[in-house]
């Protein structure tokens, strides 16, 4: 085969990083005087780190991350009962996603649960494994427009195709029984085969305040916490901080 008829190949299969490379490796080669088998190991490593990178980078951007909220600028001190390296093994670790386990992260506003919602699946994400960060509101209206066109259970499977869902602010669900019914749909339809992150102002006894109904209050707590890790947040809000530290830089 002609160096011609191994470019259009190589384009035909679509291993473009190894076309846009080949000259360069080729050359290193040559230089270093390779094996064919060092020559062939170089170019298919840079292909396949090439789509691994590609793939973290449309993983990001269908996670729909809040911008900014990563460990490195969570700012611990705002927050007690945080332990950080136990955030950090959650991030760096993905193996409780693999076991289909979760996370709760409860504690009055203000106090980072989003913040770290988020830099956990940011770190799960950048992993190769998919995401998605969403509103428990907004999920819950996509749900009830789904379930209004009979099309509930592809709305359930479109989620979880994600091995990780991220639940913001459960506690802000309408207490009405069609949205709190597709939400108990979502949470049953996941128990042992996905994983959820949720965030909640609400403590679990207070549950009762987003589902309608004792007894699917009862259930979906019963199918959260089983396999779960519930942390509780405690402190001052740091948006009151910021602006406590406002009104006294006013009378300075």
């Amino acid at each position: 085969m002609n160096r011609t008829s191994l470019l259009l190949l190589l384009k035909e299969l679509n291993l473009t990083h190894m076309l846009k490379s080949l000259d360069e490796i080729e050359s290193r080669a040559l230089e270093d005087k390779w094996s064919y088998t060092q020559f062939l190991s170089s170019l298919v490593e840079l292909e396949s780190n090439a789509r691994y990178s590609t793939r973290i980078k449309r993983y990001v951007k269908e996670a729909k991350l809040p911008a900014g909220k990563t460990l490195a600028t969570f700012k611990s001190a705002d927050a007690s009962g945080v332990n950080f390296q136990q955030i950090e093994a959650f991030a760096q670790n993905s193996s409780w996603v693999k076991d289909c386990q979760n996370i709760i992260l409860f504690g009055p506003s203000g106090l980072g649960k989003t913040h770290l919602a988020a830099a956990i699946a940011h770190g799960i994400v950048t992993q190769g494994i998919r995401a998605l960060f969403t509103k428990t509101t907004v999920l819950v209206q996509k749900l009830q427009e789904a379930k209004s066109r009979f099309q509930l259970p592809e709305a359930l499977a479109k989620f979880n195709s994600y091995p990780l869902l991220v639940l913001d602010d459960i506690g802000y669900a309408k207490k009405t029984e069609l949205e709190t019914s597709v939400l108990f749909e979502l949470i049953a339809d996941r128990y042992e085969t996905g994983s959820l992150i949720i965030t909640s102002n609400l403590g679990f006894r207070d549950w009762d305040q987003i589902f309608p109904d004792n007894m699917m209050s009862v259930a979906a707590v019963d199918r959260v916490v089983h396999h779960s890790v519930c942390i509780n947040l405690t402190g001052t809000s740091y948006r009151k901080k910021e602006s406590d530290l406002k009104k006294t830089k006013r009378f300075i």
